[in-house]
């Protein structure tokens, strides 16, 4: 469904650090994660300020995995000050629920993933090899509440019409949506990928949105994109 996800180019593995107040649910993401070779813990965290100064000694981190509820400072403050401080770190959010506004919350705060925490071995890797590459990651129940709550008509003021995109910038934002990069849509489409960048730039601008997941947003939102 979406081309092969790429490690950071600065390193032949990605680097993670675990943060939750409890031992047994660190310990059970590691077992989930050690086996695979291109991933490494490279620390752990039982709070949002443990986090953070583990986040000082570790600059390599290119994924953080984070509980939403801890005491002292919570998963979506982590997430805000994780943000500021180290702005090339993608955060993943793990959570027993996934109402709305939860899940808002941590869009929000900039997180680019959220599981629940019964995920599989399989979601918890993938989600972080696709997060790591720069993309966006949420299971099928945290994926149905935001379509839930995304699915609606458009309202009727001139102001909240869809933009009036072309064919094509139509096109490519469907396969935004399927998280596909400027490379595969360049492949796919026929056209070069500087073609795909300026088509790229001009839907951002056209939307006035400011992220992949604003984006994504205001396309369900405007019924311009299906999953």
């Amino acid at each position: 469904m979406t081309p092969a996800d790429d490690l950071p180019s600065s390193a032949d593995h990605i680097s993670v650090l675990l943060v939750d107040d409890h031992q047994l649910v660190l310990e059970g993401v590691r077992v989930l994660l050690q086996n695979e070779p291109d991933l490494r813990i490279a620390a752990t965290a039982y709070s949002g300020p443990e986090a953070l100064q583990q986040l000082a000694l570790h600059p390599e981190v290119h994924v953080a995995i984070v509980d939403l509820n801890m005491p002292q400072m919570s998963g979506v403050q982590l997430t805000q000050a994780i943000r500021a401080a180290h702005p090339g770190v993608r955060i993943i959010v793990l959570s027993m629920f996934h109402d709305h506004a939860s899940v808002q919350e941590v869009l929000d705060a900039g997180g680019a993933g959220y599981l629940l925490k019964n995920t599989t071995a399989h979601e918890l890797t993938t989600a972080v090899r696709r997060v790591a590459a720069g993309r966006t990651y949420f299971n099928a129940e945290v994926g149905a509440t935001l379509l839930e709550h995304l699915d609606v008509p458009a309202a009727r003021d001139p102001a909240e019409q869809a933009a009036p995109l072309t064919a094509r910038e139509r096109e490519i934002l469907q396969l935004i949506a399927g998280e596909y990069s400027n490379a595969a849509i360049a492949e796919k489409l026929f056209i070069s990928e500087r073609t795909v960048e300026t088509h790229r730039r001009n839907i951002f601008t056209k939307t006035k949105s400011k992220s992949i997941i604003g984006l994504i947003q205001y396309a369900l939102k405007h019924k311009l994109i299906r999953l």
